[in-house]
């Protein structure tokens, strides 16, 4: 009998589930040009919840400016015989109206509390996966954004994979000036435990690396997530979906794989975290970090100030400073390459006809992992790559050994204590290699574009999932 992802791949998808129609804020409607061009006020909204099982509820609030009436559909994200959607359900058309933005707090924070244009039920059929609501104005223009959420599963798959949905919150500047890094203005850019972002606000279109108007509403799932889950749906891998903060509250998850996965630019984790997959290494289970610059910052958790809400707002606290011990090398900023191999022979690249010095062109960037940690047992290095574009370390970082590496990235691999494997490709760019489907834009790396889907990383992915699983797949 088929698995439940399986099955659902065979239903008819439609490529409809992309916006194709978009207006964001100019300097003419907004107070300054730097915040120009990244806010779709005209609709956008945001969920009460970045993860739920069937059954569960999930209250998605909308605002358009003017007031107007809209509709929503709901997609599940997939394969789909290559369109990447499926719709599951038409909501509306409701009345639409102005909700109002947050006065910014101290803490440069700005919690909305907008009043819910509906509750939606998740029917017990709704497969785990990535769903993005798609908001369209009823009016000429027919606008367009996202509300983006995560259906979890209680039952067993092979893989789970994590959203990195705290590093999406991160560099979110909605309503145009915020993140957690900046104000907006050249003469402010701090980014220390006095300053909050919170979930409790629309994603603004992403401002790093891509220009990609389907990121609004959406983080960045459609730029580093969507390209593996696609690949792993595409492939026929048994395969549920968590939000980042399931791992830190729902760590019951990951009783429930045998592998779990890291994907894309995984920068913001908490110590509970951490704590959590290291337990989960320990009994058995798999850790595939298919990311770059991961574990680099642990957060603080706060709930929401008006609703009491947990979990809805975050500060940075403090960096890691042995995030090398679970994901055997040391998280790193910028840095581009070729992915280089350095031990051909290992069983990853098996079928790969690859050679030592042969390289996976421009595939390291545009934040990556190096400096090996050695003193665990067992582990081996499988690739080792000259890097440009290298940010040099902080003061910091240069008393934190052995963060300071050699300027190269490193890929890494060691065994855990059950037969299980911790895999580290080093690269928020290693499902770039993987798959392009329906409206993913490709990464720019430090001379140009990333080059896209290569068989010799979908090949290592394989073999890494084969013998994690324990089985060949079916």
């Amino acid at each position: 009998m088929q698995h439940a992802t399986a099955q659902e791949n065979l239903l008819p998808g439609t490529l409809d589930w992309q916006m194709t129609r978009f207006r964001f804020d100019s300097a003419d409607t907004v107070q300054t040009s730097l915040i120009a061009g990244l806010r779709s006020s005209t609709i956008e909204g945001y969920a009460s919840r970045t993860s739920v099982y069937p059954g569960e509820t999930i209250d998605l609030m909308v605002s358009v400016q003017p007031a107007c009436r809209f509709t929503m559909d709901v997609y599940r994200l997939g394969y789909y015989g290559g369109t990447g959607g499926r719709h599951m359900c038409s909501l509306g058309t409701f009345d639409g109206e102005p909700q109002p933005v947050p006065v910014e707090t101290v803490e440069r924070l700005r919690e909305c509390n907008w009043r819910p244009s509906t509750t939606l039920q998740i029917p017990d059929d709704w497969v785990s996966g990535v769903y993005l609501v798609k908001l369209t104005r009823q009016t000429h223009s027919r606008a367009q954004s996202y509300i983006i959420f995560v259906v979890k599963q209680r039952k067993k798959a092979d893989v789970l994979v994590q959203m990195s949905d705290l590093t999406w919150q991160a560099y979110n500047k909605w309503p145009g000036l915020n993140s957690i890094y900046d104000d907006g203005t050249p003469q402010l850019w701090y980014m220390g435990p006095n300053v909050r972002v919170s979930f409790d606000r629309p994603y603004s279109k992403y401002c790093q690396i891509v220009d990609s108007p389907l990121s609004c509403g959406s983080g960045s799932f459609l730029l580093w997530e969507f390209p593996l889950a696609y690949w792993l749906e595409a492939e026929g891998y048994d395969v549920a979906y968590c939000s980042n903060l399931d791992l830190h509250d729902d760590p019951g998850l990951l009783e429930t794989c045998k592998v779990f996965i890291s994907v894309g630019h995984d920068e913001y984790w908490t110590r509970t975290m951490y704590n959590n997959a290291a337990a989960a290494r320990d009994a058995g289970v798999s850790l595939l970090f298919l990311s770059g610059n991961s574990i680099n910052h642990d957060v603080i958790p706060y709930e929401n100030q008006i609703t009491g809400a947990p979990f809805r707002a975050f500060a940075r606290k403090e960096r890691f400073l042995d995030e090398y011990e679970l994901m055997g090398a040391t998280t790193f900023g910028p840095g581009y390459g070729d992915w280089t191999v350095s031990n051909p022979d290992h069983w990853a690249f098996e079928g790969t006809e690859m050679k030592e010095g042969d390289c996976i062109p421009g595939l390291v960037g545009w934040e990556y992992h190096g400096a090996p940690f050695k003193q665990i047992e067992g582990l081996e290095m499988l690739a080792h790559s000259e890097l440009v574009g290298v940010t040099p370390p902080s003061a910091k970082q240069k008393h934190a050994s052995p963060r300071v590496g050699d300027g190269k990235h490193a890929a890494v691999i060691y065994p855990g204590p059950l037969n299980n494997w911790v895999f580290n490709a080093g690269t928020i760019w290693w499902a770039q290699g993987l798959s392009n489907p329906p409206g993913h834009i490709p990464a720019k790396g430090f001379f140009g574009r990333v080059q896209g889907p290569d068989p010799r990383v979908q090949r290592i992915t394989r073999n890494l999932l084969a013998r994690c699983i324990g089985r060949q797949r079916d």
